[in-house]
């Protein structure tokens, strides 16, 4: 599968002056598999697996020299390690954290050699330790496939191409307009999981895909095992739960359950958020930038960090989906603002994770929400989700009458086009925003 990641890695690469690279996001997104893609292009690969093979942890300790550590890697793999000519691939880390406090020293006694850290619950590793290499070591965060990727996967480059190429002044032909949403259906039910997108493709089994789907859910919950030294798994399996229900409204904790106590809650929904397996919406008053700078920390929404998961934690019926006429279809549950969500995540600078905002007025007899508030250069931007082809925009236009803009973007299931001071996006192309 072609990956938007896989270009930065070529760059970090052919990079004259490079750090250690650390691949970072949740499980199952594909970042063991990057790295092995890339490891083709070098002359010699090493990978270590702390997890598959837990006696390579004895090779960091207690010196943490990496000419030394390199040795001992290069004997039992029997594969030359050299710098400029190999890549060393460490993942799963967070079983070794020696392995973890070595990689500064990688970067500071042998800068010339391609080192690669990976682990799917490396965060909590990282908070354990209290110095790992701040800039020494660079990060890139990895999410499931955004849609773009997804019809990459097909090898629909063609239809990439012409996302690409539409904007509000060249609407998308009628006929690409409706492939397009056609496949964005698809993908709303597959989501961009690597290994149900990859079972799709070759099967074209929709409900065998669900199957994947209900397999890798179990996965991630019970990984809820190995968190329970930081908080009590059925807590973080309620919140999991809870994520999917309270999705496109303020998340409240006593929502949760009638005897929910925030604390414990607040502690599990961190790990969640931590593991990359959720992201936090949070309001902002967006009155000026950053955006940030004036968040309310109290106010949030939260979504799952994929779509495939999110439909089957909501029990969506695939059958009714299927012939539903309407794009409308997708919104129950606020898939639809949840998948803008994701792509407005996945398609940004993956050196840093973004934060994402949203803006609600709670006055009595004037509510009024925007579904995300963003930074687009020096201005700020307000983004309304409308499922289907239809939808008022009163929230959108009050927004930016208080905050005196000149410009709002609506993504629908519409192709292309403008309303008054409204930029329309279809949903299939919230990347190119």
């Amino acid at each position: 599968m072609e990956r938007l990641i896989d270009k930065h890695l070529s760059d970090w690469k052919k990079a004259p002056q490079r750090h250690v690279l650390m691949l970072r996001g949740a499980r199952q997104v594909g970042k063991t598999f990057a790295a092995r893609k890339l490891g083709q292009s070098f002359r010699h690969f090493v990978e270590v697996n702390f997890e598959e093979e837990p006696e390579i942890s004895t090779f960091f300790g207690p010196s943490l020299n990496p000419n030394r550590i390199c040795e001992k890697l290069s004997a039992f793999y029997n594969t030359p390690i050299i710098p400029g000519q190999t890549l060393l691939f460490l993942d799963e880390i967070q079983s070794c954290i020696p392995a973890i406090k070595a990689l500064r020293f990688f970067y500071e006694k042998i800068p010339e050699l391609h080192v690669i850290a990976a682990g799917s619950l490396l965060e909590f590793a990282l908070t354990e330790t209290s110095s790992f290499g701040v800039g020494r070591i660079h990060s890139l965060y990895m999410y499931p496939l955004t849609f773009k990727e997804f019809l990459l996967a097909q090898k629909e480059h063609g239809l990439v191409q012409i996302i690409e190429k539409g904007s509000v002044q060249n609407s998308i032909d009628p006929i690409f307009h409706k492939r397009l949403i056609d496949q964005l259906r698809t993908y709303m039910l597959i989501g961009g999981m690597p290994e149900a997108v990859k079972y799709y493709i070759e099967t074209q089994d929709l409900q065998g895909t669900q199957t994947v789907i209900d397999n890798l859910l179990n996965t991630f919950r019970d990984d809820f095992a190995k968190y329970k030294n930081r908080s009590p798994t059925l807590k973080l399996r309620e919140i999991f739960e809870s994520i999917v229900k309270q999705s496109g409204s303020k998340f409240k904790y006593s929502n949760i359950s009638e005897n929910a106590q925030s604390g414990g809650y607040k502690e599990a929904l961190t790990l969640l958020i931590q593991a990359g397996l959720a992201y936090k919406v949070i309001h902002t008053a967006a009155q000026g930038l950053p955006l940030g700078a004036q968040e309310n920390p109290k106010k949030f929404k939260m979504i799952l960090a994929d779509v495939g998961l999110h439909q089957r934690v909501m029990g969506l019926d695939i059958r009714e989906y299927l012939i539903e006429d309407e794009f409308n279809q997708i919104n129950k549950g606020a898939l639809a603002e949840a998948f803008v969500g994701q792509e407005l995540i996945a398609n940004a600078p993956p050196h840093t994770r973004p934060q994402l905002h949203y803006w609600h007025r709670e006055q009595r007899g004037s509510n009024a929400e925007v579904d995300y508030v963003i930074q687009h250069k020096n201005t700020i931007l307000p983004i309304e989700v409308k499922a289907g082809t239809k939808g008022q925009m009163q929230s959108m236009f009050l927004f930016l009458k208080e905050h005196k803009l000149s410009k709002g973007i609506r993504i629908s299931a519409e192709n292309f086009g403008t309303y008054e001071s409204i930029d329309i996006f279809p949903a299939y192309a919230t990347s190119e925003i």
